[in-house]
């Protein structure tokens, strides 16, 4: 891995820990690693390995595959077909948190449009928008509006 690689895959690791809200140290402690050789990690001092890289990439719940590729370790042309969880996973602008939202809600979709779940209208369309608090029980909200005299305190 060239010094150039190795600062970049640091400045990398640094905006994913941004991201994700961690300190130098919280992360160090979740992968399971030296906070001083972390620091080196992202200033681009150190070449960390792959399990390294691994463990890291776990920490910050970011796909490894990515970490690798920003690493020189794998080729940027995907092996199999991309998919959306790996395409999200990759997101750099994304908190992790974020990221598990969007995974769960691309599940529930998913799980709405399989086979026998009656997920469109029969002209192919998609149905009316669900109503408020989507789910189980969920009940519609309404609001009825009662007119108010002007000039009178509400």
């Amino acid at each position: 891995m060239s010094t150039s690689r190795v600062a970049s895959l640091g400045e990398y690791l640094r905006e994913q820990r941004r991201a994700a809200e961690l300190s130098l140290r919280e992360l160090a402690r979740e992968a399971g690693v030296s906070n001083p050789y972390l620091s080196q990690v992202e200033r681009g001092l150190r070449k960390p390995s792959a399990e390294v890289l691994n463990k890291i990439a776990g920490a910050l719940q970011i796909s490894a595959e990515h970490v690798f590729v920003q690493a020189g370790l794998l080729d940027q042309e995907p092996a199999a077909p991309v998919t959306t969880e790996a395409v999200i996973n990759a997101d750099p602008a994304l908190t992790p948190r974020q990221r598990r939202t969007l995974l769960e809600v691309y599940a529930a979709f998913v799980a709405q449009n399989s086979p026998g779940r009656g997920a469109s209208t029969p002209s192919g369309e998609d149905g009316p928008p669900p109503a408020a608090g989507v789910g189980a029980g969920a009940t519609a909200l309404s609001y009825e509006s009662t007119p108010v005299p002007v000039g009178t305190p509400t």
